[in-house]
């Protein structure tokens, strides 16, 4: 049988229940997992924040794991076959069609009207298909992915779903050598988007959340300068252009999941800038802009960024591989959880407790 810890219904707690192993088609695989990341997500499934999900539910949409059950022949991007006993994540975005508008002509595959999300849109009587459970079912076709040797399991599970998010929010930035950035929001995606800016060759790179020991870690993780939110707004714009010779940023990213923090960012980002919102993922509320003053006359730029696809996870792999020395990244990680936990590790991540939580199964 498999463990896992599951939502029964939106506003419920977390329970503890027991699931068969699923009977392996060929082409799927049985990952044991290792580490699941507690994400704002998963917090806000509990709450009932998003609509559509399929509950009861077994969150945990990023994961880590030995694969212990293979049937047939699965391979990499490379054609190189998956082997018992390989360290693997997975892309939790599975059954996109590949044959629609969106994936064919707009090339934005994680807007795929059929898409599935592990942990999200995949509920528990569809099988183990959420980290926060002891096994997790790899169904045909889900893209996995090797850990390359020498990234070790907790940096790439202490980037998670933020650091690939922050992929994803930086390429849509555009972040460039020298390029000025701020970052609005400092839990894990607003860390990574800090990281990924810096590793770019930005400067100055400005951390703007709370609380004071999240901001201390994005020194750490990158960030020339930080603004905590008892600094008032106008006081955090005038503070930014100082910073920038009275200009405002090249670059925004939106990190911090209030919708507030919008209308911030187009005070905060120069004329001719780039606004990236990354941290929307719910309905949380409107906010009042006006468009001539904010944007038209700015000739700013406002782009969404929208979840992860495959090159996304690839590429933050690679960075891991590559640079991951250079920056604290398993540092984030400032509580561990067993699933009997999971309640717990849901209420540290709500009121900011911790920088990244885990579930270990």
């Amino acid at each position: 049988m498999i463990r896992a810890a599951v939502i029964p219904h939106a506003g419920a707690p977390v329970e503890l229940r027991e699931l068969p192993r699923p009977a392996l088609e060929p082409g799927a695989a049985l990952l044991r997992t290792l580490y699941s990341e507690v994400c704002g997500t998963d917090v806000h499934l509990q709450q009932g924040k998003l609509s559509g999900v399929p509950y009861p539910l077994i969150p945990g949409h990023v994961s880590i794991g030995h694969l212990e059950e293979i049937r047939g022949v699965v391979t990499d991007i490379d054609g190189e076959p998956f082997r018992e006993g390989d360290l693997v994540t997975f892309l939790d975005v599975h059954e996109t069609c590949g044959r629609c508008y969106e994936c064919l002509v707009t090339k934005q595959t994680t807007r795929c009207p059929k898409r599935k999300v592990y942990g999200i849109t995949y509920g528990m009587n569809d099988g183990p298909l959420g980290g926060w459970a002891t096994h997790i079912w790899m169904k045909p076709g889900v893209k996995m992915l090797r850990i390359p040797a020498g990234v070790d399991p907790v940096t790439f599970i202490a980037g998670g779903c933020g650091l690939v998010t922050s992929v994803h929010a930086v390429e849509r930035g555009q972040v460039a050598l020298g390029d000025a950035v701020a970052v609005l929001g400092a839990g894990p995606v607003g860390q990574a988007a800090v990281a990924l800016s810096r590793l770019s060759g930005a400067y100055p790179v400005i951390a703007i959340g709370a609380p004071a020991s999240r901001l201390e870690f994005a020194r750490q993780m990158g960030a020339t300068h930080t603004l905590g939110l008892d600094v008032p707004e106008s006081e955090r714009a005038a503070q930014v252009r100082a910073w920038t010779g009275g200009r405002g940023v090249d670059v925004v990213i939106e990190a911090a999941g209030d919708p507030r923090a919008v209308p911030q960012a187009l005070e905060l980002v120069r004329d001719g800038g780039r606004v990236v919102i990354a941290g929307q993922y719910t309905n949380a509320g409107d906010v009042t802009i006006n468009p001539h003053l904010a944007i038209n006359r700015k000739h700013v730029e406002l782009r969404g960024c929208w979840g992860c696809d495959y090159s996304h996870v690839h590429r933050a792999l690679q960075l891991l591989a590559h640079q991951g020395q250079r920056l604290p990244w398993a540092d984030a990680i400032t509580a561990r959880f067993g699933l009997e936990q999971a309640n717990e590790a849901l209420a540290a991540v709500a009121h900011r407790e911790v920088v990244k939580a885990l579930i270990v199964p």
